[in-house]
């Protein structure tokens, strides 16, 4: 299974669009992706919550997602294939057109450059961040802290390419590491990022409120 995953991985690698499609001017609504997983007996199951929010008024517009059972075992560097399905069913709920999508994860911060925003963005044909809590190691690489102050970012590089970048949100808080998905630059993908920062939260606005609603959606299910 993992050789198969690897193989649709380097075939999809081609089609990445590293050039800039992003007008931040007339960016009017954006989404953002995040999952939740639990188990039933031995059954896994994950729900995917998508949030639209207005670029312009910061407001949420749209609210979806679509529970499914996942029969894909983790496989380190395959999480796509976990997750592709059910993010690809929530956004055929949704209403209004989306011009840019940011996950929960990476995108081209992963050993092939195929994080969950990068293999999305390809197959949906539309911009895409990946914007993650946590980093993901690649080929042993470390990054390199950014200091204290708000804006402050490294560029994360490897084999003299840069696969990402940490970056500070706000004054003294833990950063966030920014990834490009498809058909944005990384200049780009970190204005839109900050400019979807609130003083409620370290990370951008839509994935923060579709990861709350990941968890207010496993509750219901769970005791459902």
């Amino acid at each position: 299974m993992e050789k198969q995953f690897i193989k649709e991985q380097e075939k999809l690698l081609s089609r990445i669009q590293l050039e800039n499609q992003v007008d931040i001017g007339k960016l009017h609504f954006i989404a953002g992706v995040d999952l939740a997983y639990w188990k039933e007996k031995d059954v896994e199951y994950a729900v995917c919550c998508i949030v639209v929010i207005d670029y312009i008024t910061k407001e949420i517009v749209e609210r979806q997602c679509y529970r499914g059972r996942i029969d894909v075992p983790y496989i380190p560097g395959c999480l796509a294939f976990r997750e592709i399905e059910l993010v690809l069913k929530t956004v055929d709920l949704l209403e209004h057109e989306i011009e840019l999508y940011v996950f929960d994860g990476n995108g081209y911060l992963h050993p092939r450059h195929m994080g969950l925003a990068t293999h999305a963005g390809i197959l949906l044909d539309k911009p895409s961040i990946g914007i993650a809590k946590s980093y993901f190691k690649v080929d042993n690489v470390d990054y390199i802290e950014p200091s204290k102050e708000a804006s402050a970012y490294q560029d994360i590089v490897i084999d003299h390419e840069v696969y990402g970048r940490v970056v500070r949100t706000q004054k003294d808080v833990k950063p966030v590491f920014l990834s490009v998905g498809n058909k944005i630059d990384i200049d780009t993908a970190m204005k839109v990022i900050f400019d979807l920062v609130t003083k409620e939260s370290h990370i951008p606005i839509p994935t923060r409120y579709a990861d709350i609603m990941t968890h207010e959606m496993r509750k219901k299910y769970q005791v459902g």
